[in-house]
């Protein structure tokens, strides 16, 4: 499915941790989806929602790398991209990542993206991971099933 069509009737986008790997540090497969994509975004003018555990996961590998600039590039993405908006981990959203991880025995990150992604009123989900494919809350939508535009 062509990147433009997928997203179409998107208003609200949760997007989960690896694709803003791919997209910050160019991933060779990725990144050009991940430009595409946020490309679309903006012409379209589509709010992105990422749970605030997105920022620990991307954080991880350069805070041990002491890779000082990749840090700074992932906060200033994170934290002051005008369209992405970092959801805190609040009891409401922890609970319903319980009954998510309880339903479809998710791991704790994935639940927490996805409840994230629910609570901000997303109607899909961006990621890479395909055992997310059972989740039946929002539409997710895969990296590797997207084709960018010609």
């Amino acid at each position: 499915m062509k990147i433009s069509d997928a997203l179409k009737d998107v208003r609200r986008l949760g997007i989960e941790t690896a694709p803003y790997i791919y997209y910050v540090e160019n991933h060779p497969v990725y990144a050009d989806k991940m430009d595409v994509i946020f490309q679309t975004v903006e012409l379209n003018g589509i709010e992105i929602h990422t749970s605030a555990i997105t920022l620990t996961e991307v954080l991880i590998k350069p805070i041990q790398a002491h890779d000082y600039p990749l840090i700074a590039s992932y906060r200033e993405m994170l934290m002051a991209t005008d369209y992405i908006h970092l959801n805190t981990v609040t009891v409401e959203l922890a609970e319903h990542a319980a009954h998510l991880r309880a339903r479809y025995n998710l791991r704790t990150p994935d639940a927490l993206h996805i409840a994230s992604a629910v609570l901000a009123g997303c109607s899909a989900l961006l990621t890479n991971d395909l055992g997310l494919k059972r989740v039946q809350e929002l539409r997710m939508l895969f990296l590797d099933e997207l084709e960018a535009n010609p």
